[in-house]
């Protein structure tokens, strides 16, 4: 995996350069979305370094309706350098380097169940307070958390669920 993203690296870095000097972020990430979904299919996935698939079939496939103009160019330079199979992690660093640009912090909160909606308002002014920046909030739903909620939001990780405090109590008393 680690070597996947070092791989990825550069191309995500020079795709964002590209999409930042023509201010389209939108197109980009949307463009990028959409291939990185097709690479990862498991039916696509074994057709993307055969030797019997064109660059060009596999640019066509991984080509959505409407993309930016430089983007069949850098599809055709991941397809010659066989880094096709690359894309999902192109597209999940470029995203990175997204939030980054525009000061946004992309934030996971996992509850044992479906949060109100002030709820999840209150998290995100936390958020904002904490990291000074604003905040795109995800939800998921993890009934095995039993109680509480755990936010993630790059590297920080806030574990305010029940079963992770049984753990922590789990722990202290065993020492």
């Amino acid at each position: 995996m680690s070597q996947e993203i070092t791989l990825a690296r550069p191309y995500a870095r020079a795709v964002f350069g590209i999409a930042r000097d023509a201010r389209a972020f939108v197109p980009w990430s949307q463009a990028l979305a959409f291939s990185a979904r097709v690479a990862a299919d498991p039916r696509v996935r074994p057709l993307l370094g055969h030797p019997e698939f064109a660059d060009a079939e596999a640019v066509a496939l991984l080509s959505a309706d409407s993309v930016p103009d430089d983007f069949a160019g850098f599809l055709a330079l991941l397809a010659g350098n066989g880094r096709l199979a690359l894309l999902p992690e192109v597209a999940a660093l470029f995203e990175e380097l997204r939030a980054d640009a525009e000061q946004v912090v992309r934030a996971t909160v996992t509850s044992a169940t479906e949060l109100p909606v002030a709820e999840l308002e209150a998290i995100r002014g936390a958020l904002k307070r904490r990291f000074g920046r604003d905040v795109e909030v995800q939800t998921a739903v993890d009934a095995a958390l039993i109680g509480g909620a755990v936010i993630s939001a790059g590297d920080v990780v806030i574990d305010g669920s029940l079963r992770g405090k049984l753990s922590r109590l789990q722990s202290a008393l065993s020492q």
